[in-house]
């Protein structure tokens, strides 16, 4: 199939191959006595989703979990240490940060939620449904909240890398958090991804808040494609891997993943 020059494949690009808004209709007069009103647009504003435990009448929406991508946003100087480790550890497993966008209070918060099976979340690699999920656009934001370190407030998002995973290489072993799985309330599902996120699907549209917790470790041969935000940072990844032993995966340039929202 062929690729952009940023590396994706035909059509998925989002500069290269703009999605084209289809334009509506006129409305017309069903007669001369009735005048049709226009609807109303909707106006701009955050996304809108349907709380936890309400009712859905319709079934799950996007495409099956073994069809989706998981999500994990590193720091660049991060990175060179995870490619000499040759995998993603979990904070518990021994990773060690160059730079640690999470705030102390966060750390401890995930080193004491229980999963459910005895294992604490902090045991987990965490990635995200979607390249827009909430806590990264809070970071792309300027990561204002208390969640965020003082290491996350001073860096740009320019200097981040997204490590992309085919969500059909997570196990069973996979557990889904309903949430931010370092919140007191969230809700964990263990053994049954598959099931979990069709369940999440139904309640939250862009799957913007729920985590994958993947065992600790996670091979870097897994990672089939890695985001970067500009020319000189693919590059600097490539260098990266040129420096390591294997070959490297798909190295991508994609702005829109890397660029703040307000």
């Amino acid at each position: 199939m062929a690729e952009c020059i940023h590396g994706f494949d035909e059509g998925l690009c989002d500069i290269c191959f703009p999605r084209v808004v289809p334009e509506t209709p006129p409305t017309v007069a069903a007669s001369a006595t009735t005048t049709a009103k226009a609807r109303p647009s909707r106006p701009a504003g955050p996304r809108v989703r349907r709380a936890a435990g309400a009712s859905a009448r319709s079934t799950s929406t996007g495409p099956a979990f073994s069809k989706r991508r998981l999500y994990h946003w590193t720091h660049a100087r991060n990175l060179e240490s995870i490619l000499l480790d040759g995998a993603l550890r979990s904070i518990a497993g021994g990773a060690d940060p160059d730079v640690d966008t999470a705030a102390p209070l966060v750390r401890r918060l995930r080193a004491a939620a229980d999963v459910g099976t005895g294992k604490t979340v902090d045991t987990f690699v965490p990635f995200a449904l979607t390249p827009d999920a909430d806590r990264w656009i809070e970071l792309r934001d300027g990561a204002t909240g208390a969640a965020w370190s003082t290491a996350a407030r001073l860096s740009s998002p320019t200097e981040y890398v997204m490590l992309v995973l085919p969500a059909a290489t997570a196990g069973d072993d996979a557990v889904v958090a309903h949430g931010d799985a370092s919140a007191p309330a969230t809700r964990f599902s263990v053994d049954d991804p598959v099931r979990a996120v069709a369940r999440i699907s139904r309640e939250e549209e862009d799957l913007a808040a729920a985590e994958v917790l993947l065992p600790d470790p996670v091979p870097i041969d897994a990672i089939t494609l890695i985001g970067v935000p500009n020319e000189p940072m693919r590059k600097r990844v490539r260098r990266m891997f040129d420096a390591v032993e294997g070959a490297a995966p798909r190295i991508v340039v994609h702005p829109p993943w890397f660029t703040p929202t307000e």
